[in-house]
């Protein structure tokens, strides 16, 4: 069986998307509801994409010791999980292992092919609530054919990291991201494949694209994702002149 693999944080003020409030006119307590919107949003998506889903969640111990709560971030992922998901005991919910992003991806995508059995192993991050089914379900029959199928973001970062085979995880994330991974995938002669650029809402210049595609989507009645479109209704959030306000 495929395996779909969300990344999921505590939604911390302070702690994710925390480019956005020097950038734009977001608070740490709204960057914190957009990431906490956005997860939904995925985990809905992968919820509905064919194969496993297991939500990665990042430990207390990972985190800086300023965003320590009473809560685990296992408790607050799982409650989020339950909102989005429409049978949430169908999910498996683990923690996240290694010291950094590329090694604890590593581990889950190594431990899920090598001891499980996977047949293939998608890592999707949470804050890019625009893919969609067709895209994770694509990314997956592109993984008959290719060794690794990644899915760029407009500045070089990944969004989707698909995999047949392990690679050499050891910093594979470095920027720009969807050059170090087809390298270390080409240096052992894997095949490397592509899904469409998608936008994510932890870059200002990404979540500029976000709103604007959700408000443009939601206009023609089509399909967007709803608790991110939600949010950005609910704060005014629009693209004005090339810059992001706020007409709550």
């Amino acid at each position: 069986m495929s395996t779909v693999v969300v990344l999921a944080s505590p939604p911390r003020e302070g702690f994710v998307c925390d480019r956005l409030v020097d950038a734009t006119p977001l608070s740490a307590a709204q960057a914190a509801k957009l990431y906490a919107a956005s997860l939904r949003d995925t985990l809905r998506t992968a919820e509905r994409a064919g194969g496993d889903l297991l939500v990665n969640y990042l430990p207390e111990a990972e985190l800086p010791e300023q965003y320590h709560t009473d809560t685990t971030p296992e408790a607050e992922v799982r409650t989020l999980a339950s909102e989005a998901l429409s049978d949430v005991t169908a999910a498996r919910f683990e923690r996240q292992v290694g010291s950094t992003t590329a090694a604890r991806v590593g581990n889950t995508v190594t431990h899920l092919l090598r001891e499980e059995a996977a047949d293939s192993v998608a890592i999707l991050r949470p804050t890019a609530p625009l893919v969609q089914r067709a895209d994770v379900d694509g990314g997956a029959m592109k993984l008959r054919s290719s060794s690794v199928v990644l899915g760029p973001t407009a500045t070089g970062d990944v969004y989707h990291a698909g995999f047949t085979e392990p690679v050499e995880f050891a910093d594979a994330l470095t920027d720009p991201a969807t050059e170090t991974l087809t390298a270390r995938a080409r240096d052992a002669d894997l095949d490397v494949d592509f899904l469409d650029v998608q936008p994510t809402v932890d870059d200002p210049a990404g979540l500029r694209a976000v709103v604007s595609l959700v408000r443009a989507r939601v206009r023609a009645e089509r399909v967007a994702p709803a608790d991110t479109a939600l949010f950005v209704d609910d704060h005014g959030l629009r693209v004005r002149d090339g810059e992001l306000v706020l007409d709550e």
